[in-house]
């Protein structure tokens, strides 16, 4: 490997939930790590609990020989500048991902533009009940799991994310596509460009998955399909409780177990049937994959109940797509007996510039939306998709740029029996815990 003899790590951006699992996995091979954050976050309080150092601010100095970095730390940034003039070796995260993995003797990566978090933790729950040693990396945080855990090195669990053409770093013994929505447009031209790189991902794969209700996936060369309208694992007999779906798998039209799902949304569905679908290629009994999914409780912002405010409860989901947003609010409107009251927070401005039709297409199923100011990541501003350039498509909608006006245009809106809807890959979840925070500390 390019690290070969190294032991030492510094990671810049060790706060981001990619980065800290990488940290972790790094530690617990024998390596000294440690590194920095823009700011304090539970993420860089739970690695210092573990004894993972961790400096908030851009100027501490960097001693160790190799530096990982993210897409979201550009050249100018001060401790890049200063590990390049000094001869550091500068590795992009999903370089170090792509060599980690080549570490283990079978790989399964998830790729998509939705359901890689959700789908990765149900593998992972499926590796543990089934008894396989294995290494999971997820890009967020499993109820029960984390974002990292591991019982052994037999096999790696891995998000493959498109950005940045990072999930071409990765050779997989089997990887999954979720879909092929597009999305980081900062990144790819159009669709034909992103379903290239699919295609790509794919080849890099000894054995691809992909499902079956996604017209462009299905078309991509595969050894196995799964789907709710079709596909060699499907989901049949659909039944729903309270949101939560059961179901029975079969296989090539032979019907196999029924699981019962115990997280929320439809979309799961199709989740479960990806980790179903891989799990048989590596020899899972059907059983044994059933224990698994039932044993899944969700992820961190995945429509995670954070508090309530104004007696309204607060749901908190990392939806940042179109698609996205409108199956959490169909999720959202089918529990709630009075108004979804809708807060998101857009993530970049090119996404929401060039999806600015779906997005308003999507918000206007909401009643008086709130629009919390964008989250810009990585990117300068640009007016042309912006949160105010969404809000003047919205008539109804409504623009904030606090925490303090937030909960004001909330608390001056709810009504018996309402739900808040709090949407956004940014700082929103943050914001909205910590008024929930203040508001409970006032009564």
């Amino acid at each position: 490997m390019f690290f070969e003899g190294k032991t030492q790590f510094y990671f810049i951006g060790i706060g981001g939930i990619s980065m800290s699992a990488l940290a972790r996995l790094l530690r617990d091979r024998g390596c000294s790590v440690r590194g920095s954050d823009m700011r304090e976050s539970e993420l860089t309080r739970a690695l210092q609990r573990e004894g993972i150092a961790v400096h908030i601010g851009e100027e501490e100095e960097i001693a160790e020989p190799v530096v990982v970095y993210t897409g979201a730390i550009g050249e100018n940034h001060p401790q890049f500048r200063a590990a390049r003039a000094a001869g550091k070796t500068l590795v992009a995260r999903a370089k170090l991902l792509g060599e980690i993995a080549k570490t283990f003797p079978h790989v399964v990566s998830v790729a998509g533009c939705h359901g890689k978090t959700s789908a990765s933790s149900m593998l992972a729950h499926i590796f543990r009940e089934g008894g396989r040693p294995f290494t999971c990396h997820i890009g967020g945080e499993d109820a029960e799991l984390g974002n990292y855990f591991s019982t052994g090195g037999e096999y790696f669990v891995t998000e493959a994310c498109e950005f940045g053409r990072s999930f071409l770093s990765l050779e997989s013994e089997i990887g999954i596509i979720l879909n092929t929505d597009l999305d980081h447009t900062d990144c790819y031209r159009d669709e034909d460009e992103l379903l290239d790189a699919y295609r790509t991902f794919a080849r890099n794969s000894r054995k691809a998955v992909v499902c079956d209700d996604d017209l462009r996936a299905r078309h991509i060369p595969h050894v196995l399909s799964f789907g709710t309208g079709g596909g060699d694992i499907r989901a049949e007999d659909l039944k729903c409780v309270g949101e939560r779906y059961s179901f029975v798998v079969s296989e090539r039209g032979i019907p196999l177990v029924r699981v019962k799902l115990n997280v929320v949304g439809k979309v799961m569905v199709t989740d479960a049937l990806a980790a179903f679908a891989a799990a048989r290629l590596l020899g899972f009994s059907a059983e044994e994959i059933k224990k698994g999914l039932e044993s899944f409780r969700g992820v961190r912002r995945r429509f995670e109940e954070v508090g309530t405010l104004g007696g309204a409860p607060v749901i908190c989901d990392y939806a940042h797509h179109p698609r996205e947003i409108a199956a959490v609010m169909e999720t959202a409107q089918k529990m709630c007996l009075g108004t979804v009251r809708v807060v998101f927070q857009p993530h970049t401005y090119t996404r929401t510039r060039d999806l600015l039709e779906e997005f308003t297409e999507v918000l206007r199923a909401a009643e008086n939306p709130i629009i919390y100011r964008t989250y810009a990541a990585r990117e300068p501003f640009l007016h042309e998709g912006s949160a105010y350039m969404l809000v003047s498509r919205l008539p109804e909608a409504i623009y904030v740029q606090s925490s303090a006006q937030l909960k004001k245009r909330l608390l001056d809106a709810i009504e018996p029996d309402d739900l808040v809807l709090v949407l956004g890959a940014g700082d929103i979840f943050d914001i909205a815990k910590s008024m929930i925070s203040a508001k409970t500390a006032s009564e």
